[in-house]
């Protein structure tokens, strides 16, 4: 059983999440393109669901989510929901091509973290926050989903190797 769990995406996927966290939670706070703190953690877990399809990246931006959860102090589940469906979404190019080029996926991710961030107040509606809609939203969600689409250029690549995944091959048939 700690085999499995050593094989598993796990010990990779947790130390860049912590990584990016501290990145977010540190360097990105002065950062703000448009007065808006860029999302890291949520372009990484949409980047991890372009990288490894839908439900590897759901299960990314789940445990993604519960860390983001754990260090800012919402409640427990309300950013692993929002970061799960952001991953999810962009893990649907995995219905249009099995290999994908590095602009659609930048596409894809930008859509998800769109979906991510868009969900984040209704989510936090759900949980009893009285003033989760704010009017700013027509500037957040465009920002983050374009700082995201970018920032998807390396952030694919590294999800892929911290989701233990190899580009696929395509191999030419023996002739019979």
């Amino acid at each position: 059983m700690l085999a499995a769990l050593l094989h598993s995406p796990l010990p990779r996927l947790i130390p860049i999440g912590m990584i990016l966290l501290a990145l977010q939670k540190t360097l990105f706070v002065d950062l703000q393109p448009f007065g808006v703190i860029l999302q890291l953690v949520l372009a990484f877990a949409a980047s991890a669901g372009a990288a490894g399809g839908s439900e590897r990246g759901a299960l990314a931006g789940f445990v993604l989510g519960i860390m983001f959860d754990l260090a800012i102090g919402t409640p427990l589940g309300s950013s692993s929901i929002a970061m799960g469906l952001a991953a999810w979404v962009a893990g649907t190019v995995h219905l249009i091509r099995i290999d994908a080029t590095w602009w659609i996926s930048a596409i894809f991710v930008g859509v998800g973290a769109a979906v991510g961030e868009t969900s984040v107040p209704v989510i936090r509606r759900f949980i009893g926050e009285e003033d989760a809609f704010v009017p700013e939203m027509w500037t957040i969600v465009p920002v983050v989903a374009v700082s995201s689409a970018v920032m998807s250029i390396a952030f694919v690549p590294l999800a892929r190797w911290s989701l233990g995944l190899a580009r696929p091959e395509w191999k030419v048939p023996a002739d019979a």
